[in-house]
């Protein structure tokens, strides 16, 4: 999925108000095109070092105890902290369980060209691909 794709889904509660609740994904977007050359560099120096193939930042506005934090939100001031992890550890803790190991490789895309996002908002957690460059 990507973040295009959520914000649209988001936005379609078939309410027609005009004063619409602006989604917390938009400002993920925001901090994400201000963090992308840092995701990046952080992305590929993972890989380089071999620690994993399968980069996995976790984007999340609270506490979370996975991952390591790179880019946090109070010192930036900005409104997403950024942590950084690996399938290896999502598969370690059970985010993403063993028998879907395969089927996550598969969907997972170029961590050259995208960050493989893990977003965690109040309602839920979801894995997206946002692209290092706009087309």
């Amino acid at each position: 999925m990507d973040l295009e794709d959520l914000l649209k889904a988001g936005s379609e509660d078939g309410n027609t108000n005009k004063k619409k609740k602006v989604s917390p994904l938009e400002s993920l977007k925001t901090d994400l095109d201000f963090y992308k050359e840092s995701i990046k560099e952080v992305s590929t120096e993972l890989m380089t070092e071999k620690y994993t193939q399968f980069p996995i930042f976790i984007a999340h506005q609270h506490e979370v105890s996975v991952g390591e934090v790179i880019l946090d939100r109070t010192e930036l001031g900005t409104e997403w902290t950024i942590q950084v992890s690996s399938l290896e550890e999502f598969l370690e803790v059970g985010i993403v369980k063993e028998d879907k190991k395969e089927k996550f490789i598969q969907k997972f895309k170029d961590p050259a060209k995208y960050m493989c996002l893990f977003v965690i908002v109040p309602e839920g957690a979801n894995f997206v691909f946002y692209p290092f460059e706009k087309d």
